[in-house]
């Protein structure tokens, strides 16, 4: 019961959502009480572990509102006809989505060539409700001529935009500091700018842009939809005489605000990306299917994105599904060559309902990733963890820690663009360094989904928990993941495998163990140049018992580095006392042909130096060196020294 009093305050705080420096009183309590080191030891770590299940929960809930809002606004503006509220409902769904300030919409007058302002939510100012925006002029003026969204977390420090007199005394007159500014794109045309505004500094998050991009989309179609209804019905007013026209159009544009309406019941009862498609295809009597970015026609897809509207590409109709600038995938009508421009709009409607479901998806995704990937860190990091706690947390992520297991540590070997450095020249540059893990993470923890198991980013790759079918061997596992994500990622993928641990919740310590196996694995097919393969250490052979050792240890090390050491130890021990190079030397010479010449270029020295090092090593391990008895053995131990570095 001791070991439990430490969590009990703060389980009480979590409990009743106390805020984060409530945190910091059960140590200062417990200090000033004279509590002994390994009580405030323990305090320290319960703080730790609450602050953090305090962020997480909190992050949580703040996705879950905004999914709520972002909801909650396609069901109110599906029921809106009138234009004036829908723009209404636009700003104010717009400050609840992002919890700013202020929220504001401009649209663009084709008449004057400027924007003007609409309607507003949360402002003060009359001279900021009566601004003009020229094209260029200010942030949303830039954001109506570029089309592109612009954030700046400091308006009036911001140089990117043109700065007037007009429009900088009303934003000082508001008090307004950091601004979001979307377009309102309707084709290829911007209809208007929708803002999100604070009155101090702030930095909108990329996801908070691409929530806000993607909404703006939503009601750039809701704003259409309620033009389109009002000029239908000032056309009926006025086309008494083709009331036949008149009643198919009319009937037209029903039939596409039914569609819309039911797109929109299906976000909110929870509805995939194949249901809006079943819908569409019923609506428009024809075969309609979503396909990934890569399988649809690019040259289609291409036209569809830059123009905003649906395109024909021989006998089928073409919506591109995109979110932020981001291509998402596509909306492919079958079947139906002829298509009426209402009925296309009705296409590029649930074309946007699709990017909205997409990130929804991956909203819930990255979020089950994480999960998996702090269990596999508990696994990792912390061995003493109760295993029914172990085995609960695995159940609600649909994997079972009591069948074996096996632990892969993988890497990505990115092809080098023309004199770049290479893997044993250089390093990518960080932020390509970075996008790669990521890219490496993202498809690990796809694969991790998808065969019940665990994935986490560590030690620069990526360490994946895959289950061991029954009958299947781990090498054979470690061949088919580097396969699987080099075909994901387009680039070779190494992956180095650990002996199988039969059940990891029982035994969460063999995990940590497992992982140090796997990684000595991937470094050994590394320096064997076997970049881009998947093996485990019964792949090696003899070499293999030596990478994998015991899970206790290792006793066969001594073997290896008494061969070592009688093979090429005058060699090592004169670079340690003398601080030279010459078992890099020995290593370019043989990888070079034992050709002398060549040595120089991999060394970047003159051939006299290599000629002078070739000769010291002769003198340190006798002539007949490179005979080729000797120069196998030489070869071997300098791998087998280059492999126990790597360790």
């Amino acid at each position: 019961m001791a070991d439990d009093q430490p969590e009990n305050p703060y389980l009480e705080l979590l409990a009743r959502g106390a805020p984060a420096e409530a945190y910091e009183r059960p140590v200062l309590r417990a200090r000033a009480d004279g509590a002994p080191a390994d009580r405030l030891a323990a305090l320290e770590r319960a703080k730790l572990l609450a602050l953090r299940v305090r962020g997480e929960l909190e992050g949580r809930r703040r996705r879950e509102a905004e999914l709520s809002a972002l909801f909650e606004t396609a069901h109110d503006l599906a029921g809106l006809r009138d234009l004036d509220a829908v723009l209404q409902a636009i700003v104010q769904r717009a400050r609840s989505l992002l919890g700013t300030e202020v929220a504001y919409l401009t649209l663009h007058d084709p008449t004057a060539g400027d924007t003007y302002m609409r309607v507003t939510d949360g402002s003060v100012s009359a001279r900021f409700q009566q601004l003009r925006l020229g094209m260029g002029e200010g942030l949303g003026g830039l954001v109506a001529q570029t089309a592109r969204p612009y954030v700046t977390d400091s308006y009036f420090d911001d140089p990117r935009f043109q700065h007037t007199h007009t429009i900088d005394a009303g934003v000082q007159d508001e008090g307004l500091v950091a601004i979001l500014g979307v377009p309102l794109l309707l084709g290829s045309g911007v209809i208007g700018v929708l803002f999100a505004a604070d009155r101090r500094a702030r930095v909108f998050e990329r996801e908070q842009i691409s929530l806000l991009a993607s909404f703006a989309a939503h009601a750039a179609v809701a704003i259409d939809t309620a033009n389109l209804l009002a000029e239908t019905r000032t056309a009926l007013a006025e086309l008494e005489a083709a009331n036949e026209i008149i009643q198919d159009r009319s009937g037209v544009i029903e039939r596409a605000s039914d569609v819309h309406d039911r797109l929109t019941e299906l976000v909110l009862r929870g509805g995939g990306v194949h249901d809006v498609a079943d819908a569409v295809a019923e609506v428009l009597s024809g075969s309609v299917e979503f396909v990934e970015s890569d399988r649809a026609p690019a040259a289609a897809v291409d036209r569809s994105r830059t123009g905003g509207h649906a395109v024909r590409h021989g006998e089928d109709w073409i919506a591109a599904v995109a979110a932020g600038g981001e291509l998402l995938g596509a909306l492919v009508l079958r079947g139906h060559p002829g298509l009426d421009p209402v009925d296309q709009r009705t296409l590029e409607r649930a074309a946007v309902v699709t990017s909205l479901l997409q990130l929804a998806r991956r909203s819930a995704g990255e979020a089950e990733q994480r999960v998996r990937g702090e269990l596999l860190d508990d696994l990792l990091d912390a061995p003493g963890r109760a295993p029914r706690l172990l085995r609960e947390r695995a159940a609600r992520l649909r994997a079972d820690l009591d069948a074996p297991h096996v632990v892969l540590a993988a890497e990505l070997d990115a092809p080098t663009a023309a004199g770049a450095p290479g893997p044993d020249t250089g390093s990518l540059a960080p932020a390509e360094e970075a996008a790669d893990r990521q890219r490496l993470w993202s498809a690990a923890s796809h694969l991790a989904a998808t065969g019940h198991g665990l994935a986490a980013a560590r030690d620069g790759g990526t360490v994946l928990l895959l289950p061991l079918a029954e009958g299947r061997t781990a090498d054979a596992l470690a061949r088919r993941t580097a396969r699987q994500l080099g075909t994901a990622l387009h680039a070779p993928v190494t992956v180095g495998a650990s002996a199988p641990v039969p059940g990891p919740a029982a035994h969460p310590a063999e995990v940590a163990s497992a992982y140090a196996e796997a990684r000595r694995c991937l470094a050994a097919l590394r320096v064997l140049g076997r970049t881009g393969e998947g093996a485990a250490a019964e792949d090696f052979g003899f070499l293999g018992l030596l990478l994998g050792g015991t899970r206790d240890g290792a006793p066969d090390g001594a073997r290896v580095r008494d061969f070592v050491h009688r093979t090429i130890g005058a060699v090592l021990d004169y670079d340690t006392r003398r601080g030279t190079d010459l078992v890099r030397t020995m290593d370019a010479y043989f990888a070079s042909g034992m050709s002398p010449a060549r040595t120089k270029d991999e060394l970047h020295v003159h051939v006299n130096t290599v000629a002078q090092r070739l000769e010291r090593v002769g003198r340190l391990l006798g002539q007949d060196w490179q005979s080729p008895s000797r120069a196998l053995e030489i070869q071997l131990a300098l791998r087998l020294h280059r492999l126990a570095s790597a360790r």
